[in-house]
Formats: structure tokens, C-alpha cells, sequence
């Protein structure tokens, strides 16, 4: 009896493993990506951001990032220009929704004036770079349907069709690690018409805490215009008394101001 049981079991998990959809394969990966990533908490990181045009003319800044892991909603995050002088105290904060639209606030030092960013503004570029506003949300699994494509020898290549009906994307193509806690490797962005629109790769990661991967390297390209924007990671930092009253509008003006 104990032998037909067993039996039985193996013949069901068999019959739910083949009868697994494209759709529920892609939905279980990005819940596996984002389950790897709890607990993190809170988190500090330096960014130098490097604005390439399309002759290949380079321009730098320095960049303050901070991040507030919240398990019912999104994350919130805020971001501040450190230099150069015409950017220093620019400063954008952000509240990812896991359902509608984020929020997002942007203050500029120049007026001295939070303005609010318009849901349809968020696929608008983030201070001359190739990352939109809506690029800065963090990612949440109830923002997308997915669909599984392939297994590359490890790596997950699962189709993203955002649930916004104002987001600039008709759909992401994203590579997830399969044996390296689900990271993202890379990310294709398509834009409304379905044309293949930037590219974004992450390399030089780092594994913090024994459980968190952050990469060092981000490249966004553009395929449009030709340009490009590399962002690079410094000085992780964890586990911070950070709370709610240091992501809200006087915290945005005190950062900037």
C-alpha cells in the first residue's frame, strides 16, 4: 500500500511539472527572484553615472542612493546628484506600488520646488540618461505577466508584459541566473510598437550578506539614439536604521537643499 502511495505521489508531481505552463513557469521564476531578494532590509550605495552620447563624448556624476525594503508594497527609494554643480541637489523619490501606478517626487534645487512626476511622464528619460523614471521602480511580481521562453544552460529567459497601460514598454526580456539566486544578467526593453528599444546588462556582481547579489556594472544602451549609460556601484551598505521619515518630501528638499 505504502509502495502504490509513493507511486501515486511521483505520478503526480510528474503530471504537475509536465502540465506547467509557459505562463506559470515565468510567474514561478520571477516569484523565486524576488523571494531570494527579502530580507534585505534597508541599503546605502555610491553610484558614479557615465552619459555617453552618440559620438562617444562622455560627462559624469555622482550619485547618493538610498532604499527602504518594505514586504506589503513596494520599495521606496530616494536618489540625490552629488555633482556636478548645475545637478548637485537634484534629488527624485520613489514609492514602488506592487498594484497602479508609482509615486514619484522630484526636487529641483534650481526653485527650490518638489514637483510630482505624471504617471504619463514616468517612460520619460531620468535626467538625461537612458533609464526612464520608471526604470528607478523596484521590480515587483504583481507589476507583469510572464511568460517562460527558454533554459540556456541555466539561464531563465522570461517575457515581462507590464499590467501599466501607461508604461513605455509593450514588454521586457529578462535573463534571470538560475544558479545564482536569480539575478538578472540582462534585461531587453521594447517599446510600444514592439520594436526592441535599449538593452540593459548587469556585471561585476557582488554577493553581500551571504544571500544578497548587487552587480557592480549597469549599461543601459539605447538602440534609437545610440547612446549610452553606464552606472557604477560603490560602497554597499545594509541593515540601516532607515524608516518611512527618511523617504518624504522634507527628506527629498533636506537631501537636495
Amino acid at each position: 500500500m505504502k509502495r502504490a502511495v509513493i507511486l501515486f505521489t511521483l505520478m503526480a508531481f510528474n503530471f504537475s511539472v509536465i502540465s506547467q505552463t509557459p505562463e506559470q513557469k515565468g510567474l514561478e521564476i520571477a516569484k523565486a527572484a524576488d523571494l531570494a531578494d527579502q530580507g534585505f532590509g534597508s541599503s546605502t550605495v555610491n553610484l558614479k553615472m557615465i552619459l555617453k552620447n552618440k559620438n562617444g563624448q562622455t560627462s559624469e556624476r555622482e550619485i547618493t542612493n538610498k532604499t527602504l525594503e518594505l514586504i506589503e508594497d513596494g520599495d521606496k527609494s530616494l536618489v540625490a546628484f552629488q555633482t556636478p554643480k548645475d545637478v548637485k541637489g537634484t534629488a527624485t523619490l520613489t514609492f514602488t506600488h506592487k498594484v497602479g501606478s508609482d509615486d514619484q517626487w522630484l526636487y529641483l534645487p534650481s526653485i527650490k520646488r518638489v514637483k510630482r512626476i505624471s504617471s504619463s511622464n514616468k517612460s520619460g528619460p531620468f535626467m538625461g540618461s537612458e533609464f526612464a523614471f520608471e526604470d528607478l521602480s523596484s521590480n515587483e511580481v504583481e507589476k507583469y505577466t510572464y511568460k517562460f521562453i527558454e533554459d540556456n544552460d541555466g539561464l531563465l529567459l522570461v517575457e515581462q508584459n507590464p499590467l501599466n497601460p501607461k508604461s513605455g514598454y509593450s514588454k521586457r526580456l529578462v535573463w534571470y541566473n538560475g544558479s545564482k539566486g536569480y539575478r538578472i544578467e540582462k534585461i531587453e526593453f521594447y517599446d510600444r510598437k514592439d520594436a526592441l528599444l535599449k538593452t540593459l546588462v548587469y556585471s561585476d556582481y557582488k554577493q553581500y550578506k551571504n544571500k544578497f547579489w548587487r552587480a557592480g556594472e549597469m549599461v543601459m544602451s539605447n538602440h534609437l539614439s545610440n547612446k549610452e549609460t553606464t552606472l557604477l556601484f560603490s560602497g554597499y551598505n545594509f541593515g540601516l536604521e532607515l524608516s518611512d521619515e527618511d523617504f518624504t518630501e522634507n527628506a527629498l528638499i533636506r537631501v537636495g537643499g
